[in-house]
C-alpha cells in the first residue's frame, strides 16, 4: 500500500500539502489541522528509571524533525512530551513491578529522586543531539487529581469497574476497541473464559486497569495516592494511576479533547495508543487523535537493543567514545521513520565522517549567506512534506554544493534547510548579521529570563533556533 501510494504522490505535492501516514488509516493522507495554521503534537515521552538508549534517541530526533517540518512549513505547534514517573510495570499490560520502584531499590533512591535523577539525564542527552525544548514536559505524579477525575468519569459513564485488587476499563463497551492495531480481540485472550490469575474478579483479560489499589502485589507500593475509589482491603482508595490513563489526563489538560499528531513507538500499537484511543473517547465523548505516527526501532548489529549483551548504548557512551552527538543525528537522518534502522559503530563512523565533510564543505563558502534558492526550497519542501521523507532532503545538500548557485546562495539555502534538519550546520558563523526580528526576539526572552519565565524563555528560544540562530547562554 505504502510504495504504490508513494508513486502516486511523487512530485505532486506543492508546499502546502504535507502528507502523514495516518497508523490509524494505515495510508497516506493530506494533513488537515483542526485549527488553521496550528498543530496539537504529543509525543509519548520516556518512562525515566533508566539512562534512555540511542533507540529512544532516535524517537526523540524523529519527533523533534516532525515538529521542525511543520514550523517550516508555517504552522505554530504545541509540543508535548511527557514523562512517566509511576504507572509503568515492567509489563506494558497489567503484569510485573512499577519500573520507577525497581530502580528505586536498585539504587537505594527514593522513586521521586530516581525521576529527578534520570530526567536530568534524558534533558542533557536530547540537548546534545539539538532536539528543541518541549512546549510543555508534564510528569505524571504532578497530574494526579486530573487522573483521578479521568477515572471518575469512566466509572459515571459505565465504562469501568471496581475490584478489590483495581479499577478496570472494560473494553467490552469500547467502540471498535482494536481499530488502531487491526487485530481481534479473541486472539489475545489469557486463559479461559474470563479467569484471571492475578485478579478473579476482572470480567475479561483484556481489562486494563486505570487505577491500581495499594493491594495484592501492590501492597507495598512506595507511590500511591488516596482516591474516591472503592476497594475492601484498603482505606480511602490508596493507589495509584495506570500508566495509559497517564497520558489520557495529560494530553486532556494540556492539549485538549481531540489532538491532530499523537506520535509514539511501534511497539506501544497494539497495548498503551490503543487503550489510550479507548480511555479518551469514553471520557471525552469525542475523536481522540486524528494522526497517528509510529517510528520503528532502531536495531544494533542487526538485533534488539539488548543489556545483557552490552548493546544498550548511550549518549554517554557515543560521547566516550570521541563521537560528536550530532553525527548520531546525521545517523538518523538516513532512515525512514517508518523503518527499522541498524546501528553499528561502523555505520556510526562513516555518519561522523559524512557530518565532518559537510561541515568542511559549509565553511569553505565563507561565512555570507545570498538568498535562498527557490527551486530548491521547494525541491526540499517536497521531500519532507511526502511523510517526513528527510533522508531525501539531506541528499538534496549535495546537489546544491554540485551547483551553480553562487556559494553565498548554496550557503543561505542549506541554512534554511537546516531549520528542519537541525544539524547546526551555522553554528560557527560569528560574523553573521543578527536580524531586527532576532533581536527583538533575544530582547523578549532576556525579560523573560530576569522574570524567571523560563517557559516563555524555552518557547522563544526554540523560535529563535527555528529561524536558523542558535543562543548560547554564558
Amino acid at each position: 500500500m505504502f510504495e504504490s501510494l508513494k508513486r502516486i504522490f511523487k512530485g505532486n505535492i506543492s508546499s502546502n500539502d504535507l502528507y502523514i501516514y495516518n497508523t490509524l488509516g494505515r495510508k497516506k493522507e493530506l494533513f488537515k489541522p483542526i485549527k488553521k495554521g496550528e498543530v496539537l503534537f504529543y509525543h509519548c515521552g520516556p518512562t525515566v528509571y533508566w539512562t534512555q538508549h540511542v533507540g529512544n534517541m532516535r524517537a526523540m530526533v524523529l519527533a523533534d524533525l516532525i515538529r521542525r517540518t511543520f514550523v517550516y512549513n508555517g504552522y505554530k505547534v504545541r509540543f508535548v512530551r511527557n514523562y512517566t514517573d509511576v504507572g509503568h510495570l515492567t509489563s506494558d499490560g497489567d503484569t510485573g513491578e512499577d519500573k520507577m520502584e525497581k530502580a528505586a531499590a536498585r539504587e537505594g533512591l527514593n522513586p521521586d529522586a530516581i525521576a529527578d535523577k534520570y530526567i536530568k539525564i534524558f534533558e542533557d542527552d536530547i540537548k546534545d543531539l539539538n532536539v528543541l525544548e518541549a512546549d510543555a514536559k508534564p510528569r505524571a505524579t504532578q497530574y494526579i487529581k486530573e487522573i483521578i477525575d479521568s477515572v471518575q468519569i469512566l466509572l459515571q459513564k459505565g465504562f469501568a469497574y471496581e475490584t478489590d485488587l483495581a479499577v478496570y476499563f472494560d473494553i467490552t463497551k469500547a467502540k471498535d476497541y482494536t481499530r488502531l492495531s487491526g487485530q481481534k480481540v479473541e486472539d489475545n485472550k489469557i486463559g479461559a473464559g474470563n479467569a484471571d490469575t492475578e485478579d478473579p474478579q476482572k470480567r475479561n483479560p483484556q481489562d486494563f486497569s486505570v487505577w491500581f489499589f495499594k493491594a495484592g502485589k501492590h501492597k507495598n507500593a512506595l507511590q500511591y495516592w488516596s482516591s474516591p475509589f472503592t476497594s475492601s482491603l484498603v482505606q480511602n482508595g490508596e493507589g495509584f494511576p495506570g500508566w495509559h490513563i497517564e497520558c489520557s489526563a495529560m494530553i486532556r489538560s494540556l492539549l485538549g479533547k481531540t489532538i491532530d499528531l499523537h506520535m509514539g513507538g511501534a511497539e506501544h500499537i497494539p497495548v498503551h495508543h490503543t487503550n489510550e484511543i479507548a480511555q479518551s473517547e469514553a471520557i471525552n465523548g469525542v475523536p481522540f487523535v486524528n494522526y497517528w505516527l509510529h517510528n520503528e526501532w532502531l536495531l544494533v548489529n542487526d538485533g534488539k537493543m539488548s543489556k545483557s549483551q552490552g548493546t544498550n548504548y548511550s549518549v554517554a557512551e557515543i560521547k566516550e567514545k570521541g563521537y560528536n552527538p550530532l553525527s548520531l543525528r546525521y545517523f538518523f537522518l538516513q532512515a525512514n521513520y517508518r523503518s527499522k534502522q541498524n546501528f553499528t559503530w561502523e555505520a556510526l563512523t562513516a555518519a561522523e565522517n559524512g557530518y565532518k565533510r559537510l561541515l568542511q564543505q559549509i565553511a569553505a563558502l565563507g561565512n555570507n549567506a545570498g538568498n535562498v534558492s527557490e527551486k530548491y526550497k521547494k525541491e526540499f519542501t517536497n521531500k519532507i512534506n511526502d511523510d517526513f521523507n528527510f533522508s531525501q532532503g539531506l541528499a538534496l545538500i549535495s546537489e546544491i554544493l554540485k551547483s551553480n548557485l553562487s556559494k553565498e546562495d548554496k550557503r543561505a539555502t542549506i541554512l534554511d534547510f537546516d531549520r528542519v534538519l537541525g544539524l547546526a550546520l551555522g553554528k560557527d558563523d560569528t560574523n553573521k548579521e543578527i536580524p531586527d526580528e532576532i533581536q527583538h526576539l533575544l530582547k523578549e526572552r532576556q525579560a523573560a529570563r530576569e522574570n524567571k519565565d523560563w517557559e516563555k524563555a524555552d518557547k522563544i528560544r526554540n523560535q529563535i533556533i527555528t529561524l536558523g540562530f542558535e543562543v548560547r547562554d554564558k
